[in-house]
């Protein structure tokens, strides 16, 4: 194993020990959240609203749910991570060690992709025991709900970053990060909604993510797949560079 991996593997240790160390927090609390939508959404709205495009109502809304899982706690424990680490300088020791501006942008990229990874999957395996949750195109599914990992995870490192205090990321998590992904059709189909509502969804670049593993788990396609799939693409790379530019230059990462 080289230096450079060695180094990688100890800044994402690091990373998963600290969210490890409250996982009743980080990783029972979102579950349970989770949960409950599942509840509320197939007992309550389930009994009235039966089916939605030919599918049972509750296992339309479990693939959004995976994906608001992953999503909002890679971009939690990453945007957290850094922002703390910046109050107590502890980033000053990272940035001044032999690790590599890549190394520490992976390191806590891969933070918090395996938080959200590990709050979807059990979310998954509840849903399959709970209501039979079907997985149609897997090759379709993984690769997307991987982008969608990094990519949020990428947000939540761009967050940290900019912020200079909680309430900025407490901001961004519930004046943006939260209205987008509820608006985005997690609960409901967008072809359902009336005008100009229907068109307006178009724009919110969430809709695209549901609507992939929506697609990967019940093969309900909502819009071009392929399309989807590469402006996914193009936007996590171009969020990756990003963030890159910032590590490389050193900016925003000392408070």
């Amino acid at each position: 194993m080289s230096s450079g991996q060695i180094r990688l593997l100890s800044l994402v240790r690091r990373e998963v020990n600290r969210f490890m160390k409250i996982k009743r927090q980080t990783i029972g609390g979102p579950l349970l959240e989770t949960f409950l939508y599942i509840s509320v959404f197939g007992a309550a709205l389930g009994s009235r609203i039966h089916h939605v495009h030919g599918y049972r109502y509750i296992v339309f809304v479990i693939p959004g749910l995976i994906m608001m899982a992953w999503a909002t706690n890679a971009f939690a424990n990453n945007s957290s991570s850094i922002l703390q680490q910046k109050f107590t300088r502890s980033i000053d020791d990272q940035l001044s060690s032999p690790a590599s501006p890549l190394e520490l942008l992976t390191g806590f990229t891969l933070g918090g992709f395996i938080r959200g990874f590990g709050v979807a999957l059990l979310t998954f395996i509840v849903s399959v025991v709970l209501v039979s949750l079907p997985v149609r195109e897997p090759l379709v599914l993984i690769p997307s709900l991987v982008l969608v990992g990094i990519f949020f995870a990428q947000f939540g490192v761009l967050v940290g970053v900019r912020a200079e205090q909680f309430d900025d990321v407490a901001l961004y998590q519930t004046f943006m990060l939260q209205p987008l992904i509820f608006l985005g059709g997690v609960f409901y189909s967008a072809s359902l909604l009336p005008q100009p509502f229907q068109t307006l969804t178009h724009f919110n670049p969430v809709y695209y993510m549901i609507a992939l593993v929506r697609y990967g788990f019940i093969g309900y396609r909502e819009t071009n797949i392929a399309w989807s799939f590469v402006l996914l693409g193009l936007a996590t790379v171009a969020l990756c560079a990003w963030n890159f530019r910032i590590f490389i230059r050193g900016r925003y990462l000392r408070s």
